[in-house]
């Protein structure tokens, strides 16, 4: 009998001890029902954020449930809410329907909803976004990096082919004569240097050849060496005065030969004409090398130097480049264009450039070796302003105002301040930030479930606490409310409450239209029941 009853007080002391572990273990860890509390808010004013289910102040719609958070204990005081883990700090109290109401101490708006805390460690950390991963992917979000690298930036113009100033010659003589053969005969032939272009008769050159013949026969030398230096001085041929001494005959005629290499590019010589002294029979250019002018607009000069390399394409030559070098850029403007001619020197191997053509051309400068460049494509402009959507760990997003600098020619911008290399930025599906308000919009739609409750603006209304104290009865008392709803905007009250007409949370504001008496109810017409 004694093993029996040894046993049941064994267990009755187990049963005992488990009792008070359990009762200990609750008091130290509350339910999980107590430890936190549902939220309710608007699917149209997501900034509205309840603890009970209710309707939405604004719309009137029913508030459906979003999240958990960390209930508060019931008996926290003011000190205790400002400080839930022994170490947050309250760094202000804001409106959650009012973003610009801001309050030093607990209370309620001005719309009668409680004011939430606003803590320092969530101040430095306001502005960061937190996406769904399976919402990244529905938006086709793509990112980039920022690198680091020279700034090249480019100028594109169009420019025209044209003659090489410095290789054009004109062929004219010193002589007055008859053309009795032409050997070069059309416009666009390409001679060489010393090629026959013409045979002339001249009574001058002739009459100096018989000049120089006689006084050779007569011995006198002096003479005759002063007759051929002025045979020489009018221009005949070296070729001609060295047969005129070999053979001491003159000849009727004589030939003209061509001074340089080229293309004729003009022609008046016809057979058979006279020709006066300086009188332009030939104009030959040399097409080894052309020029190139293109005209450079205002902006893009500071960004044209000297020597610097030039790349040109054709449209009839497709898939081939013509490498160039800027020679000079003329010191004028043009007024009505408002652009700057530039020179450019090609070399022309197989004549592929031809005076006259159009061409593309771009112009490449290094302004800096080193610098910081972001895709443009990741930045996001409002007004004076740019944004950039820094890519975090864990599917986070901090938009980061830069300043920027030039655009290279590769679509990337310089980055003065705001990024460094390395940084990962959103490249694609920002087109819900095009403007500050959407900007703001989506950052509050999208807030970090553990800072639900804080502003975009946090950083600005943290300024605005020192300035705007906790309004006063006597300021409470001058101010007008009216009702959110459109229909009832005429009807102003000197008091907060709730719309008589609606039931709706009367808001600050003034009347859109003179202020109208509030309705009367309709009377029942008679029969009615």
């Amino acid at each position: 009998m004694k093993n029996p009853i040894l046993l049941i007080l064994s267990l009755l002391a187990l049963a005992l001890a488990a009792v008070i572990v359990a009762r200990s273990l609750s008091s130290k860890h509350p339910a999980s029902k107590e430890a936190s509390k549902q939220l309710y808010t608007c699917g149209m004013h997501p900034q509205i954020l309840q603890d009970k289910p209710g309707d939405c102040p604004i719309c009137g719609m029913k508030l459906q449930p979003v999240r958990k958070q960390p209930k508060e204990p019931a008996d926290a005081s003011p000190a205790t809410a400002s400080a839930p883990s022994g170490e947050r700090k309250v760094k202000f109290y804001k409106s959650t329907m009012l973003p610009g109401e801001v309050s030093q101490t607990a209370g309620k708006d001005s719309m009668g909803m409680d004011m939430v805390p606003v803590y320092e460690d969530q101040a430095k950390d306001n502005a960061t976004i937190a996406i769904d991963p399976v919402t990244i992917q529905t938006m086709g979000v793509r990112y980039g990096e920022v690198t680091e690298g020279p700034l090249l930036r480019s100028a594109r113009t169009v420019g025209v082919v044209d003659f090489n100033e410095t290789a054009l010659t004109d062929v004219t003589t010193k002589f007055k004569g008859w053309i009795e053969k032409l050997f070069v005969d059309a416009t666009g032939r390409e001679v060489k240097k010393g090629e026959p272009l013409f045979e002339t008769y001249s009574p001058d050159i002739y009459n100096s050849e018989l000049e120089f013949a006689s006084l050779t026969r007569s011995g006198n030398t002096a003479l005759a060496k002063t007759t051929l230096e002025r045979l020489s001085l009018l221009g005949v041929a070296a070729s001609e005065l060295e047969k005129l001494k070999k053979d001491a005959q003159p000849s009727r005629t004589i030939t003209v030969f061509s001074p340089a290499d080229g293309v004729v590019i003009e022609k008046t010589a016809v057979e058979g004409m006279m020709f006066e002294p300086g009188m332009n029979l030939y104009r030959l250019a040399d097409l080894s090398i052309v020029w190139l002018k293109a005209q450079i607009y205002e902006q893009d000069m500071p960004f044209v130097r000297l020597g610097q390399e030039t790349v040109a394409t054709i449209a009839s030559l497709p898939g081939q480049k013509f490498m160039g070098r800027v020679t000079y850029v003329y010191p004028t403007l043009d007024t009505k264009t408002r652009t700057a001619q530039v020179r450019m020197e090609f070399h022309n191997p197989g004549l592929l450039l031809k005076p006259g053509m159009f061409a593309t051309v771009e112009l490449e400068s290094e302004l800096d070796k080193n610098v910081t460049l972001v895709p443009e494509s990741a930045v996001l402009r409002s007004g004076d302003k740019a944004t950039v959507f820094l890519a975090l760990a864990g599917g986070r997003f901090e938009p980061r105002e830069v300043s920027l600098g030039l655009r290279d020619n590769k679509a990337n911008y310089q980055v003065l301040q705001g990024l460094a290399p390395g940084d990962r930025v959103v490249t694609s599906a920002q087109f819900m930030f095009d403007s500050e308000s959407q900007l703001r919009e989506a950052i509050q739609k999208m807030i970090d479930p553990k800072a639900s409750q804080q502003s975009f603006a946090v950083g600005e209304q943290a300024k605005m606490v020192a300035a705007a104290p906790a309004p006063t009865m006597v300021e409470a008392a001058e101010k007008t409310f009216i009702c959110p709803m459109p229909e009832h905007g005429n009807l102003e009250y000197n008091h907060p409450g709730k719309c008589p007409v609606c039931g709706m949370t009367l808001i600050p504001g003034k009347a859109t239209a003179a202020p109208t008496p509030l309705p009367a109810a309709p009377a029942h017409a008679p029969g009615n029941h």
